[in-house]
């Protein structure tokens, strides 16, 4: 059920914050953080009964969830959800937590708001998500992956329609904010050809960030709390787009001098999780946006 206090609400973002933070630290050892998948549509977290897609800060938690769970699909609804659907979640398991954002009332005093002072304000409320393997009645449908040569093709318009200026050359994948341009090893250096788009799909993430884009701050220097901020909301953005084109996100042995700084700067702000997911789920609306420009 909801809660309305404000102490309530501040247990809710730690809360939510900690069920990430002892995800990354669980895997830490092998560079697998909880947002990474493997391009299944099955890793895709979505409403059981509806069919729609979670969004931002819940589409971590509940990769977060299956992760620590080992749950082996998205598929997710509440407890009433799955009794309409005819199936029936079974005696002692443990919801998932997660949120949904109520519109405030201007007589209410404001908490946290998703947007800048100009947009309207919104306030976080719980509520409980069960995992179709917790539940009875219940057969997940097949959905099967398409043939990787389909995905490829399918990511390399994706990044044409970013229309971000790339070179291709040395050994190290960065975008350069100064020039505006993505720097990519060639295709040939990288394991396989989706390990490429998912590269490159970090880079755009970066790119976005340009003032003529979607404007964040990108001179944080290496070690600071802004750069390790903008790793972790380019690496969740990529993550989202990865994810919605069918290809994996994997561990990458580099991101290892990161998470240390990450868990860092979540352990010291509760809002550090909710700010990263909201600025991934924005980066990742805008590439959606250009597809259509």
């Amino acid at each position: 059920m909801p809660h309305s206090s404000g102490a309530s609400r501040a247990d809710l973002y730690r809360e939510i914050s900690d069920q990430i933070i002892a995800q990354i630290e669980a895997g830490a050892g092998t560079y697998r953080m909880p947002w990474h998948h493997d391009g299944s549509p099955l890793d895709r977290p979505q409403n059981a009964l509806s069919g729609d897609a979670y969004r931002g800060i819940n589409v971590f938690v509940l990769w977060a969830g299956a992760r620590g769970a080992g749950y082996g699909t998205g598929l997710w609804a509440t407890y009433r959800q799955w009794q309409e659907i005819g199936a029936q979640v079974r005696k002692d398991e443990r919801g998932t937590l997660a949120v949904f954002w109520k519109r405030m009332r201007e007589s209410e005093a404001i908490d946290v708001a998703e947007g800048d002072d100009e947009r309207p304000r919104f306030v976080a409320r719980r509520f409980w998500l069960f995992n179709v393997a917790q539940v009875d009645g219940y057969v997940a449908p097949e959905i099967p992956p398409l043939p990787e040569s389909q995905r490829i093709a399918e990511a390399e318009r994706f990044i044409a329609h970013l229309a971000i200026k790339t070179q291709f050359g040395g050994d190290t994948a960065c975008y350069v904010p100064s020039h505006d341009f993505i720097r990519m090893p060639p295709f040939e250096r990288f394991r396989d050809a989706l390990a490429f788009y998912a590269v490159h799909l970090h880079e755009c993430a970066h790119a976005s960030g340009a003032e003529h884009r979607l404007n964040r701050t990108l001179d944080g220097r290496f070690g600071s709390d802004a750069y390790a901020m903008e790793e972790m909301v380019a690496d969740w953005a990529s993550c989202l787009a990865s994810m919605t084109l069918g290809i994996a996100s994997q561990p990458r042995p580099d991101h290892a001098q990161y998470i240390a700084s990450w868990l860092t700067v979540l352990k010291g702000d509760k809002w550090a999780v909710f700010t990263a997911a909201s600025k991934a789920q924005e980066i990742v609306d805008w590439m959606w946006r250009q597809q259509s420009v």
